[in-house]
Formats: structure tokens, C-alpha cells, sequence
């Protein structure tokens, strides 16, 4: 990053600065009368000291002044980390709804099966956010990414097909909207999508692909033999996501958590972005050009 100020406009005080020390200079001198008087060479030769003292003084005050200036307009070079964000990014899950969710391979049912996978994500991301949408004909929007991955859990035990207006297999639906969720964030991001099988239009998610560039992953809520895996391939391979197959011992939620750690950070340069302040490195130097004047104070009287 290049320097620059944050607030620049206290720049324009530097040549005020200026214009008033030498003023003040010119007003304060003892031997200004003198000046008009007698020659510089003769006057130079008769002071002894006190006017190189005051002089010196008088300079330092103008550092002072002008480094004060620059402290105050802001000097920066480099981002400050908001104090909100963290080095993990939010997951996108979408549900699918529809009453194929209800059939019981795997027993007790596809939809149960589901929901229970969500807790053990919930619980493998604890602290880290987790977003929930329930789509079938449509999708909706149940929570936006939050840390309260308890709260997904049991909001995701309360979806079932009776709640959903329209049936049917929308996911483009849902991955649009999930797209949106995570652009309002800033934070970049990853979906995964637990859905038995994928009968969305080929032409949508076509059409779709070439508008998303977060990542995207599928859990397969189905017997391992099932055909409708094919389905769910087929759509992966046109998002170019992965697909994982449920398990009972874990495997799959743990493939997905590091696929989702994976996931690229939102660049820098977005909206909310904070410069890091550094002008308060110019403090101690304002502090030692004070303390060197107060030293030239004292030595002026001494030798007086």
C-alpha cells in the first residue's frame, strides 16, 4: 500500500504554520530594532550566544509545529483488520425440502437424516458462522451466516414440506440466494447443499455457473446405491463442486468443514474497509523536539 493521509485536508495548516512562526519569529526577536540600525556583519559580530540559542529555539518550535500537522492529517499505509472480522468464513446450507426428503432411505427418513447432519456441522463449526436456507419450489432465507450454530440446528428441525409454498426442485433458486447472503456479508464464503437428489432445470445451473464464484459442495442424503446420485453428480459437475456421500462415522461432515476452511477470504477494498492510523508514531518525536527545546532553555539560562 502507498502512504497517504486519511485526513488530508489538515495539510493545508502547514503553510498557515509557517506564515505564523515567522511572525511570531520576526516579532519576538529582541534585536529587530537594532536590525534597521546597524549592519548584519557588525551586529552578528557584536551578539555573543544568545541569538544562535534563540534561533535554535525558534526552529524546533516550526518542526514541532509541522510534525504535529502531520500526526494530526493521519498517516497510513496499510489496512486495519475490523475488529469484527476473523480468519474463518461463513457456510451457506441449503436444505433441501421437497417431499422426496421424505422418503426412509436412509431410515428414519432423508429429511431426519439431514437435519441431524446439520447438528453435527453446527457442532463441528461451533463459534463459526453457519447460514441456513430451506428451498424446494422456491427458497427461503431461514437464518443469515451466524455463530449461534445451535440456534441453525434447531431451526433446521423445524423445516419439513408442509411448510415450503410451492414443491418442487429449485436449487438454482436457493444458490442465488445464497450467493446474495454472503455478498451482503463481505466475507466471502462456501455453500453446501444437503439434498437427496438434483431436478433442477440443467440450463439454469448452467446459466448459473457462470455467475457464481463461490465454492459449492453437495451432501448426498441417499443410500450409497441410490441412482439419484447420478443427479447430484450431474449438477456438481456443471457448479464444478464436490460431492459427498453421507456416513455414519463422521467422514463426511469432516470433509466438508475443511472444504468450507478452505474457502477464499472476501478481498480487501470492500466497503467498511479501515485504514490502520500511524500517526501516533509521531508522538515521541513531538515529545523529544519539546524536551530538546526545554534543554535550550535551561543551557540559555546557565549561561546567563
Amino acid at each position: 500500500m502507498s502512504l497517504h493521509f486519511i485526513r488530508p485536508g489538515w495539510l493545508l495548516l502547514a503553510p498557515l504554520a509557517v506564515a505564523l512562526w515567522w511572525l511570531w519569529w520576526r516579532r519576538s526577536d529582541p534585536l529587530r530594532g537594532w536590525r534597521e540600525q546597524i549592519a548584519p556583519d557588525l551586529l552578528e559580530a557584536l551578539v555573543v550566544g544568545r541569538e544562535s540559542i534563540k534561533s535554535g529555539n525558534a526552529r524546533w518550535l516550526l518542526v514541532a509545529w509541522l510534525v504535529a500537522i502531520v500526526a494530526i492529517a493521519g498517516p497510513t499505509w496499510r489496512l486495519e483488520p475490523s475488529p469484527f472480522a476473523d480468519d474463518v468464513t461463513p457456510l451457506m446450507i441449503l436444505l433441501k425440502a421437497d417431499v422426496s426428503m421424505m422418503q426412509p432411505d436412509p431410515a428414519p427418513s432423508r429429511l431426519e437424516r439431514a437435519r441431524l447432519k446439520i447438528a453435527d456441522l453446527g457442532e463441528a463449526r461451533k463459534g463459526q458462522p453457519l447460514g441456513l436456507i430451506a428451498y424446494a419450489g422456491s427458497a427461503h432465507l431461514v437464518l443469515p451466516p451466524t455463530r449461534d450454530t445451535a440456534t441453525v440446528a434447531q431451526m433446521a428441525a423445524e423445516i419439513s414440506p408442509d411448510i415450503m409454498p410451492i414443491s418442487g426442485d429449485r436449487l438454482d433458486l436457493a444458490l442465488r440466494e445464497a450467493v446474495r447472503v454472503l455478498a451482503e456479508g463481505q466475507s466471502g464464503g462456501s455453500i453446501v447443499v444437503l439434498a437427496d437428489a438434483v431436478d433442477t432445470d440443467p440450463a439454469a445451473l448452467a446459466a448459473l455457473r457462470k455467475d457464481i464464484s463461490i465454492p459449492v459442495q453437495f451432501l448426498a442424503i441417499n443410500a450409497p446405491e441410490s441412482s439419484q446420485s447420478d443427479s447430484l453428480r450431474a449438477a456438481a459437475k456443471t457448479l464444478g463442486a464436490d460431492v459427498e456421500q453421507i456416513d455414519v462415522e463422521g467422514k463426511d461432515i469432516a470433509a466438508i468443514v475443511r472444504h468450507a476452511a478452505s474457502a477464499p477470504i472476501a478481498k480487501s477494498g470492500q466497503q467498511g474497509e479501515r485504514w490502520q492510523e500511524a500517526g501516533y508514531w509521531l508522538v515521541p518525536l513531538i515529545g523529544l523536539i519539546v524536551l530538546a527545546s526545554f534543554r535550550r532553555e535551561e543551557s540559555e539560562e546557565e549561561s546567563a
